[in-house]
């Protein structure tokens, strides 16, 4: 089997400061890798360096592309790398104004995403957008609404339908339950795994609640100052975690 993704020594550096140094791993088809570590690590870092949403120093982002096979995609040219954004690729934010446009509808945030890989029919638009809100459990009375009025919990189930109605293979997430309250974390956790088991998505999910990964992550690389000081089934990395800083971070959660 061929790896979805598969990241060669990348490295970004920021002057004398390290992004992130010499990161190496592959995914799997259906596998969802999680990265952790404390704010500064580089874990937001490398996740926008393999997203190209930042200019990395050097390495390769080889990604198995659907027409092409395995391709490094940081040599694409900018109209192929945008359009795998649009169709295999998606991003949610830690933020969901980010990834929404807040000026538009519920239903044309969804539409937008269709449209923009050539669907045309209004009709057809509409009613798949109707049909991911059901999916995001947000109720259809709400698709003419904007985002400005849906509460924060809602904003992001909003975003993860945008993103996931072009039906991608690899999802990018960037904290993807940060500043939500522990109840609505728990209702969006649940969402996720339900859409990651029922689509057989590929993920990577940056975060610092250990929770998280425990709940979504079949593998766990964990990050301090720009490297990966342990990688392994997440489990077996959080149940006897090697490295002594990922003994602190597992052991300042047992201790909360």
């Amino acid at each position: 089997m061929t790896p979805l993704l598969s990241v060669r020594a990348l490295t970004k550096r920021y002057g004398p400061h390290i992004g992130c140094a010499d990161v190496s791993f592959d995914l799997w088809p259906g596998e969802v890798m999680g990265i952790v570590g404390e704010s500064g690590s580089g874990k937001s870092t490398l996740l926008n360096c393999m997203a190209g949403h930042l200019v990395c120093d050097s390495g390769q982002v080889i990604f198995d592309t659907r027409a092409d096979g395995p391709t490094d995609t940081l040599t694409m040219s900018e109209p192929a790398r945008r359009m795998l954004s649009r169709t295999d690729w998606a991003f949610v934010h830690q933020h969901a104004r980010d990834g929404l446009r807040m000026g538009v509808s519920a239903g044309g945030n969804v539409g937008e995403r269709l449209m923009a890989v050539g669907a045309r029919n209004y009709g057809d638009i509409r009613d798949t957008a109707i049909d991911w809100l059901g999916r995001v459990e947000i109720s259809e009375t709400r698709i003419d609404d904007r985002p400005t009025t849906f509460s924060g919990g809602m904003q992001q189930r909003l975003q993860i339908a945008r993103n996931l109605v072009t039906g991608p293979r690899l999802v990018f997430m960037d904290e993807p339950t940060g500043g939500l309250d522990v109840s609505v974390q728990a209702r969006l956790l649940d969402l996720l795994r339900g859409l990651v088991r029922d689509m057989g998505l590929s993920a990577i999910i940056v975060t610092h609640d250990l929770a998280v990964v425990r709940l979504l992550a079949d593998r766990l690389m964990v990050m301090k100052d720009g490297h990966v000081v342990e990688a392994g089934l997440t489990d077996q990395v959080l149940d006897d975690p090697q490295h002594a800083y990922t003994q602190l971070l597992v052991s300042s959660v047992l201790q909360v």
